[in-house]
């Protein structure tokens, strides 16, 4: 099942030889976060600094930091949590009795995606209403930083028309004791959320939960489709109901596991700040830029409170790990839309929306072109900017084989096709700000039909009689095993 609070996970990371603890007092500016990319780049364990300058909370970095140790967090393989996500996609409601009883087993596995609400949780174990934001171990990571950033806040925000909830990952440039910039982009949840209360005029509650289990600070991080709950689909994934309770000072529900639990508003009609530079995860700072103004009204916490945060910058970082298994989680869903897709990678070193590696069953001349214009067309996969279309066959996790296709398969005048639309706003190499150009290649074989009027060269492949013939008698050449 996983462990669901950071306490839980720390001694179990501990057991099994997958954490170290640093006694020695170190800086929250600049040293945690160089000692952490040192022990990421070499495969490190996770790391728990005791003390640390200026605060008595002890901080977590790199939890994420190898695939292994995701899966431990997580408590499932990813190609389980995989297949439980395409499992709850493809249920289909019966249409006799003997199909009903078939589907109990799911329907007992759905009430888990309810969240619990509980009264005293946790996260209120301490209460502050005269919050110091100067009191938690916050980061600096990079020299060129405009300050200390929150890396990994799970931002809480209610849509004020439908009461539809959002849980997403912007990250929080302390300003000063009580507010910091709140950097949610214009495509996402929260931006949107806080649109809503513009129009309405009224300040926006806002929650931010850091810590507890750690399943959902990832889903702050995915990108769900709309109408999906981040907190019901880890009741899916873990197999039994999330914990939420009432914040003390905001009209809002918080992961009762949560470590810190920091409220307030964001005001609409307050003027926006400048919020920023940051060195961000696609190893380049992002540049100052305007945003809202987050308002700390309350600050509640654990009494053994642990500080996450995490280290980006240029690929591979912690944060890949968690880009691979949104990969692997989205997969069923984008099938679901495109059921001809086969398999997807997205390279870590693309800083996830560069770059988009897709495998297609081809069915019909033009099939790689119409993938990649509905790629465009879902949801997150908008910012993507080069999408490479390929056959069914092809191992699109070898990069090797992929980069031998597009040299053998692609005629640049013909095979690659350009498009406008919405890009990261973490993208500085558009022309304008959230939107600009992107790049389809048709990396298939091509038909006759599509107008290819050579043959197709067939491929250079050893007779499997041979290659069994061979391997029988290895050895026997004087080879080793």
């Amino acid at each position: 099942m996983g462990e669901t609070t950071l306490q839980s996970l720390i001694r179990s990371l501990k057991k099994k030889n997958l954490l170290k603890k640093i006694s020695l007092e170190v800086d929250p500016d600049l040293e945690i976060s160089e000692i952490t990319q040192r022990v990421f780049r070499q495969g490190g364990p996770a790391l728990l600094f005791e003390h640390v300058k200026g605060s008595r909370f002890p901080v977590l970095t790199n939890l994420f930091g190898t695939v292994a140790r995701v899966e431990l967090v997580m408590g499932k393989s990813i190609s389980t949590m995989e297949d439980l996500v395409a499992d709850l996609l493809n249920t289909e409601f019966p249409t006799s009795l003997k199909g009903s009883l078939s589907l109990l087993p799911k329907l007992k596995n759905l009430k888990a995606v309810i969240p619990k609400k509980i009264s005293s949780p946790p996260c209120q174990e301490i209460i502050d209403q005269t919050p110091d934001l100067g009191a938690l171990p916050i980061l600096k990571t990079w020299p060129g930083d405009a300050g200390r950033f929150i890396t990994l806040p799970q931002v809480v925000t209610q849509d004020p028309e439908t009461g539809m909830r959002n849980v997403g990952m912007y990250r929080l440039q302390v300003y000063d004791a009580s507010s910091t910039g709140m950097h949610w982009h214009p495509h996402k949840g929260g931006a949107q959320h806080f649109a809503k209360y513009a129009r309405l005029g009224r300040k926006m509650p806002v929650a931010v939960a850091l810590g507890g289990d750690p399943l959902l600070t990832y889903l702050a991080t995915a990108p769900l489709p709309d109408g999906m709950d981040e907190w019901t689909l880890a009741g899916l994934l873990r197999g039994r109901r999330i914990t939420i309770a009432p914040c003390v000072t905001q009209d809002l529900f918080i992961p009762s596991d949560a470590d810190f639990v920091i409220e307030g508003y964001v005001d609409p009609e307050e003027p926006l700040k400048e919020e920023g530079p940051f060195g961000d995860h696609t190893g380049f700072y992002s540049p100052p830029e305007p945003f809202p103004v987050f308002h700390v009204t309350c600050v509640t916490h654990r009494k053994d409170a642990v500080y996450p945060a995490t280290v980006v910058g240029k690929p591979p970082m912690e944060d890949a790990f968690l880009g691979k298994l949104t990969e692997r989680l989205f997969l069923p869903i984008m099938r679901k839309f495109l059921p001809e897709i086969v398999d997807m990678d997205l390279p870590v070193h693309g800083c996830f929306h560069n770059f988009v590696l897709v495998s297609i069953d081809k069915q019909y001349p033009g099939h790689a072109r119409k993938v990649a214009d509905a790629l465009w067309g879902l949801g997150q996969m908008m910012f993507s900017k080069f999408i490479i279309v390929l056959d069914r066959d092809v191992n699109v996790h070898d990069y090797g084989e992929v980069l031998w296709r597009v040299g053998t398969h692609v005629d640049p005048g013909r095979d690659t096709f350009l498009a406008e639309g919405p890009t990261d706003l973490l993208d500085h190499t558009s022309r304008l700000s959230c939107y600009g150009g992107k790049m389809g290649i048709d990396a298939t074989r091509k038909w006759k039909a599509e107008g290819f009027d050579r043959p197709w060269p067939g491929e250079v492949e050893m007779p499997g009689e041979i290659v069994d013939l061979v391997t029988k008698r290895w050895k026997a050449y004087g080879f080793d095993a």
